[in-house]
């Protein structure tokens, strides 16, 4: 089981210009360092999780990454940051600065978990970046900005913006939030429920594929609706208010040329946040010399578990790479 470590840095700067005195940001380690003679670490691969989740969700890709596995453990150095934005790192909630949080951007999330790698933790070059979901988007922002930073990436399910569905997703879930008559244009004391709950249990409608909303029984569907319910009872508003809110206004399409890093896109065909026709194949083709592999699964977006289809592919790509 993963233990979470904890970094801050001082003084950090947002895309803004607003000054955060002091970022706390939240990570796991785990595998083998490499080091140079200079003492820093060069077999890093960083793993990126998605909106909800934290360093922990690396576990989505557990079959591909790990001892013995097709990204051997005993080979690399995995990184699992938590997101600014995200609880466990600086937050609205985590940081008690509530509505006087900075806003934010995609662009930095990756700044902090740049500055974690380079100032604390003696990473100067990763071998490569995973990113799922929203981690995705942060996997791509990584790689345009910090070109010659990585070897390679893999972004998994995923898109280079965020358009149409998602962000009218994005847009209905902060009005459930802020119409909450407890938001208080998000200077509440006690954390609202009902908006952020409203908010979670939507989420589950684009999940999966149509086929395994079909081929669940109603007691299924209430059941995983009720465990929404709680996450939203268990989330708090400003956090997912800000956080959609920097995905919202994520568009790198006109940024892709300047990524130098092999890149591996990967789909699943049944995902709806972003289906393969609309952004996992455009994204792919937007990427000079990148590779793309799609597979089927039953749960669509939440798929991104059943990475081993493509573990074939994976271990080819690496294998060029070397």
């Amino acid at each position: 089981m993963l233990k979470p470590k904890y970094e801050s840095i001082k003084n950090f700067k947002f895309k803004s210009g607003e000054i955060l005195p002091e970022l706390n940001i939240e990570y796991a380690t785990f595998g083998t360092k490499k080091l140079d003679d200079d003492g820093n670490i060069t077999n890093g691969i960083v793993y990126l999780h998605g909106s909800s989740g934290d360093y922990s969700s690396v576990k989505r890709v557990k079959d591909v990454l790990g001892p013995g596995k097709v990204m051997d453990t005993d080979d690399y150095y995995v990184i699992c940051p938590t997101s600014l934005g995200n609880p466990g790192s600086s937050s609205p909630s985590t940081s008690g600065m509530g509505h006087l949080f900075p806003k934010y951007t995609v662009e930095d999330m990756v700044d902090a978990s740049y500055t974690l790698l380079t100032q604390k933790l003696n990473i100067k070059h990763l071998k490569g970046i995973i990113g799922t979901s929203m981690g995705g988007f942060l996997a791509l922002q990584w790689a345009i900005k910090y070109p010659d930073f990585m070897d390679f990436i893999i972004p998994l399910t995923t898109s280079s913006s965020s358009k149409g569905q998602n962000y009218a997703l994005s847009t209905i879930m902060n009005n459930y939030i802020k119409n909450d008559p407890d938001y208080l244009d998000g200077k509440y004391e006690h954390k609202p429920q009902t908006g952020p709950q409203n908010a979670m249990m939507m989420l589950y409608l684009f999940g999966f594929s149509p086929a395994y909303y079909k081929n669940s029984s109603n007691e299924e569907v209430l059941e995983s609706i009720h465990e929404m319910e709680l996450e939203g009872a268990n989330s708090d508003a400003n956090d997912i208010v800000w956080q959609n809110e920097a995905t919202m206004i994520y568009d790198v399409r006109e940024e892709l040329h300047k990524i130098k890093a092999r890149t591996l896109v990967i789909g699943v065909n049944q995902d709806q946040y972003f289906p393969p026709d609309t952004d996992v194949i455009p994204l792919s083709k937007s990427i000079k010399g990148s590779k793309l592999f799609l597979y089927d699964s039953i749960l669509g977006h939440v798929g991104s578990s059943e990475i081993k289809k493509g573990e074939h592919i994976i271990s080819d790509f690496l294998k060029y790479g070397d």
